[in-house]
């Protein structure tokens, strides 16, 4: 039985999120329809955008073992709900036997061909990483990147819902969104798997996002799907 690997916990309800979306997106009319999932709920990973800008605790040798413990248990592909952990994604592709997703590649792809301009909301880790900044820019889109304003609310949002506070991080994202729309941005990036749990809390945001967790569900259930792993053996 082949079964798709969640490298998760970072957080928990993104990650969540992130197998419910997986579950929605798979067509069936019964359980042996769907597709199987093996998850590391592993959220005493250290922190991903701490490790970047401050030198924290690195988070790479837990990632790795996260790594080895779907590949242990024989997956055959893995996906992983958090971007900033993107960081090390050459470093954990490198060690995994079964391939790896990269979450902003799927991400960027659903941007509109017409859009010239988007904002990459993210952890502050993720955007000194820049592996959004340069997606986008491979396409020749130009990456906004919020300004001393908007970031700490961009944080805060973050904070908010890994704390559990939804409506707090909704708010928080919808004064982003105002202050985007103000500048002309018609488009922006969910690029943390948090920020569409605040997104639910906005009935009519003032630009279009893009959810990268529904992104890379698409791209796991396609992936699979494709081989079959949908179908009872």
């Amino acid at each position: 039985m082949a079964l798709i690997g969640i490298l998760g916990g970072m957080g928990p309800l993104a990650t969540v999120d992130f197998m419910d979306k997986v579950v929605r997106l798979t067509t069936a009319s019964r359980d042996q329809e769907h597709l199987p999932l093996l998850v590391a709920n592993l959220p005493h990973i250290d922190d991903r955008s701490s490790a970047i800008l401050d030198h924290g605790a690195d988070p790479l040798p837990a990632l790795l073992d996260g790594i080895d413990l779907l590949n242990r248990n024989g997956v055959g592909l893995i996906a992983i709900p958090c971007n900033s952990a993107h960081h090390w994604y050459a470093q954990m592709s490198a060690h995994s036997g079964a391939p790896v997703l990269h979450i902003a590649q799927t991400c960027v792809a659903a941007v509109p061909r017409e859009a010239r301009r988007v904002a990459v909301l993210a952890t502050g880790g993720a955007l000194v990483s820049g592996f959004y900044q340069q997606a986008l820019a491979d396409l020749d889109i130009e990456p906004m990147v919020p300004n001393a304003e908007m970031q700490p609310l961009v944080a805060a949002c973050i904070r908010e819902v890994k704390a559990g506070d939804l409506d707090a991080a909704g708010a928080h994202l919808q004064a982003v969104l105002g202050l985007l729309a103000e500048q002309g941005v018609s488009t922006a990036l969910m690029a943390c798997t948090e920020i569409p749990l605040a997104a639910a809390r906005i009935a009519e945001p003032a630009v279009k996002l893009i959810d990268s967790t529904l992104e890379l569900a698409r791209a796991t259930v396609k992936y699979a799907c494709e081989r079959g792993w949908n179908r009872a053996q």
